[in-house]
């Protein structure tokens, strides 16, 4: 069992709505309070609200099958909690902190609960520092910000988890703090992947994976986040050292809460979502924040539904994050990886007191000459490149170029495509984009800069 309770109070199970459970306690015993565990034999619930009665409405954190009416039911007296501290680290737990890897349960001094406040105002930090990822169209476009929420943004199969994958191979290895892995919703194949890539890199023993997958519950899916930020929280809050953060996806744990809202019986809103999206979204994101003890810097992958960007839950998330990397259907079909778009991918760091006056002005280069193509784009379909003008042309060659030198081999799909990672540094990054900018014609073929590192030195110095 997960959770042991502390004080034992019988309740009894009145109605079963799927995976809603409603439990009825005797008026002379002490009730529930909201959020706290409950079990029926060793199916786990958690308070959600009360209805006429007197009745416990609970949320069921497994599956339902076998419980019956008049079922007993225990109180823990409390709400679920998780292990923290240094024996979580090397560990691939579940929602409760059991242990996922076939090893033997963390033992730690203290377990708290998934259900915390955000940190008060007066504790939080702003500082405005760059996190390199060593991946081109990013650290140019969008860069991280070291303390902030970064959001990876695009419909199915535009590479989402390959770009966080490779994120996490890039970054986790030069991290000073420890890093926190948290699946929501994810595949089994894919969780296991992760697992076993994070060995290979040897990173493991600095990083913790927490996982409600797929085929788990939506209260499981719902609550899990919570459970992989209290654990990040211990280390920010108990060690003072900064944690690397990493989500796979959000939005399976707005789609979680949306199927929760529905077993309650609560009337749904804009688009079929929740009424209380707002407000669940914000429990999450507002506790992952920095404080003068330490860091959570947040890396979170979001999937578009229909690549529709003003679905409430994007636009939702949108306004949490300090960096957006949209990631574009249409480049992906072009071949173009990582596909990040780099009109609609956005940062707050992108600014000259931030990131240098070089660095803004290139960025603001390469962004202007690829909005030129893109209106260029209709007339070449229509008339041909011929028909456009030498200026008009070359900006073509040049923005061709770019988005081709924004393109490069990444290490976690390496075994599929035949090819070794390439890890380039901003410097480099800033120097091929500024000698791309500066040529008017060019020796070399478009398919030269396709998927590359940084330029070759003859080039840049030419």
């Amino acid at each position: 069992m997960t959770n042991a309770p502390d004080a034992q109070t019988d309740g009894r199970i009145v109605a079963v709505h799927g995976g809603i459970v409603d439990v009825l306690f005797p008026s002379s015993a002490q009730g529930p309070d909201i959020d706290d565990l409950l079990y029926a034999d060793d199916i786990a619930m958690q308070v959600m609200s009360f209805v006429e009665g007197g009745a416990a409405r609970c949320i069921a954190l497994a599956s339902v099958q076998g419980l019956g009416l008049g079922t007993a039911v225990r109180a823990t007296g409390g709400p679920v909690l998780v292990p923290v501290g240094e024996a979580v680290l090397g560990r691939m737990l579940d929602m409760f902190g059991a242990p996922l890897d076939g090893e033997p349960a963390p033992v730690t001094e203290e377990r708290r609960s998934i259900h915390r406040a955000p940190p008060r105002l007066s504790e939080r930090r702003l500082h405005a520092e760059v996190l390199e990822t060593g991946i081109k169209a990013i650290d140019l476009l969008a860069p991280i910000e070291r303390g902030g929420k970064t959001g990876l943004f695009g419909g199915a199969g535009v590479g989402k988890t390959v770009l966080l994958s490779e994120l996490i191979h890039n970054t986790v290895e030069h991290h000073d703090g420890v890093s926190l892995f948290c699946g929501i919703g994810e595949r089994s194949r894919e969780a296991e992947e992760l697992w076993r890539e994070m060995g290979d890199a040897g990173v493991r023993d600095r990083m913790t994976m927490v996982f409600g997958q797929m085929n788990e519950s939506p209260g499981v899916r719902f609550l899990v986040g919570k459970s992989a930020l209290t654990m990040a929280e211990w280390f920010r809050d108990d060690r003072e050292q900064d944690v690397l953060l990493l989500i796979d996806n959000v939005f399976r744990y707005v789609q979680a809460g949306s199927e929760v809202s529905g077993m309650m019986g609560r009337m749904p809103s804009r688009v079929g979502y929740q009424p209380t999206l707002a407000t669940e979204l914000a429990t999450l994101q507002e506790r992952i924040a920095s404080t003068r003890k330490g860091a959570i810097t947040s890396i979170q992958a979001v999937y578009v539904p229909a690549d529709d960007f003003t679905d409430p839950a994007a636009a939702h998330i949108f306004s949490h994050l300090s960096a957006s990397v949209v990631l574009s259907r249409k480049r992906a079909s072009e071949g173009l990886y990582p596909a990040v778009d780099p009109l609609a991918s956005s940062s707050v760091m992108l600014t000259p007191g931030v990131v240098g006056q070089r660095h803004y002005d290139i960025a603001r280069a390469v962004r202007r000459t690829l909005a030129e193509y893109e209106d260029l784009r209709d007339i070449i379909a229509m008339l041909g490149i011929e028909e456009l003008s030498a200026h008009d042309r070359a900006v073509v060659a040049r923005a061709r170029r770019l988005e081709r030198f924004l393109t490069q081999p990444f290490a976690t799909v390496s075994a599929s495509t035949g090819a070794g990672g390439k890890l380039v540094p901003l410097d480099a990054t800033l120097k091929g984009c500024e000698t791309i900018l500066s040529q008017d014609s060019f020796e070399r073929p478009e398919s030269d800069y396709y998927m590359i590192g940084a330029l070759p030195e003859t080039e840049v110095a030419a």
